[in-house]
């Protein structure tokens, strides 16, 4: 999986967004918010990821100790030496998921390719009571909230201690990412009184001690956040929300049946666990507290769609990376809500070359096939490989001449990547 992400060179979207950008004053370097950098996928054309680096360690649900990491995704070329790092939390119900999943990888690639440091990280899974899965989800998410600030720790003692190896600027430390790992951004930025530890957490359990902090590693430094990425995330109550918390900016489907758009029921395969208070009602309280927060709302979609539609995904991208910016680029015109990337730039990235040959659309129908052109001296036979989003295998079959038709029509709804073997690019593109 690891691997085969790796070589992943995604669809540059030079100008994807119909976005007008006022003069440039950056907050550190004049050159580094120039109009494209934290905006746009074309600041730069590939990015460089570290796997496996351990951020902590703690006791899991099993009783076991786990190693705790991050995959960190940088701009490939970048000379910049403090940059905003985005720490992304994968989803999976706190049950399950990994910090390689299709819920964050591609967020991750597009995001570093604006110029940020990414850092996807694992984080301790699993419930400790199924008998009363209520109480001991809010367990989960509270071993993750800890997981969540050692990760913040360890970037500002990497700074402190070891160089800055990543480039991070300390400044501009965002988390939060999709479905459970909104929900850790959420709470870390929410809760910050021991008097709102969870009842339901027993600290003298091992793994769940330590109070607001916890003991998953990198102590003595600040576990501080910039703000909050929240995609089809929820609290488990705004009534935690205060005045002065970090900014927050938020992307949800209005009829997600998993995590509540406004206040109501998480539900797991069908069955209620408990009331939280989703995306809407956060951004309302947010507003009534004077807390910035920027919201996108995905008229009619599910839980977390940008994994399978390509109009959610751009929407998601777009809003983030627009908050994101402002906050970081005083000179930016501050930006909040999706982009029509059908009205700017559309033959710029549905129609993408890599190296030897090209592929378009992006965005498939369904039956309609991908097309592929040649374009050094065609061969006169050569292969391509069709994976899904999480990097499986699909098909494989072979073209002949410069052009050839990719077909579609067995291919579910969602994220592929086509590869041809023996050069080195990805196309992604979606079936809808």
């Amino acid at each position: 999986m690891k691997q085969f992400y790796s070589s992943l060179r995604a669809t540059a979207i030079a100008a994807c967004c119909a976005w007008l950008l006022t003069p440039i004053t950056s907050f550190a370097q004049v050159d580094e918010c120039d109009g494209t950098r934290y905006r746009y996928t074309s600041a730069f054309e590939n990015f460089n990821v570290s796997y496996d680096v351990e951020y902590g360690n703690a006791i899991n649900t099993t009783g076991l100790n786990q190693s705790l990491v991050v995959d960190i995704y940088e701009p490939e070329g970048d000379v910049h030496e403090s940059r905003p790092l985005i720490i992304m939390g994968h989803g999976g119900f706190f049950i399950g998921g990994d910090n390689a999943g299709e819920d964050v990888v591609p967020l991750c690639e597009d995001l570093a390719k604006m110029g940020y440091v990414v850092a996807s990280m694992s984080y301790r899974v699993g419930v400790d009571n199924f008998l009363d899965v209520s109480n001991a989800l809010v367990r989960s998410v509270w071993r993750a909230y800890h997981d969540g600030k050692a990760a913040v720790r360890f970037f500002r003692k990497t700074v402190e201690e070891d160089g800055n190896p990543w480039g991070v600027n300390t400044d501009h430390i965002y988390l939060g990412g999709v479905s459970a790992g909104a929900f850790i951004g959420l709470h870390m930025a929410s809760i910050d009184e021991e008097s709102e530890i969870p009842p339901q957490v027993d600290q003298s359990q091992p793994g769940m001690g330590g109070g607001l902090e916890g003991e998953s590693g990198n102590p003595g430094y600040s576990s501080a956040i910039a703000g909050v990425v929240n995609i089809g995330g929820a609290l488990k109550s705004v009534d935690y929300m205060s005045e002065g918390d970090a900014p927050i900016v938020s992307v949800h489907g209005t009829n997600d049946g998993t995590v509540p758009f406004s206040t109501g029921m998480i539900m797991l395969s069908g069955i209620p666990i408990t009331e939280v208070d989703g995306s809407a009602m956060i951004h309302e309280t947010a507003q009534a507290l004077g807390i910035e927060s920027c919201f996108t709302e995905l008229e009619g979609a599910g839980h977390v769609p940008h994994i399978t539609d390509a109009d959610a995904y751009y929407q998601t991208l777009g809003t983030v990376s627009g908050a994101l910016s402002s906050w970081i680029c005083s000179g930016y015109e501050p930006i909040c809500g999706p982009y029509d990337y059908e009205a700017v730039g559309v033959a710029e990235w549905l129609e993408a070359e890599h190296g030897q040959w090209r592929a378009f659309p992006t965005v498939v129908e369904a039956g309609e096939p991908l097309q592929i052109q040649w374009l050094t001296s065609p061969r006169t036979a050569w292969n391509f490989e069709v994976y899904d989003a999480s990097g499986r295998f699909i098909q494989t079959a072979t073209g002949t001449g410069e052009w050839f038709a990719i077909p579609t029509g067995d291919l579910s709804a969602g994220l592929h990547f086509v590869r041809i073997p023996g050069t080195t690019e990805y196309h992604r593109f979606w079936v809808q």
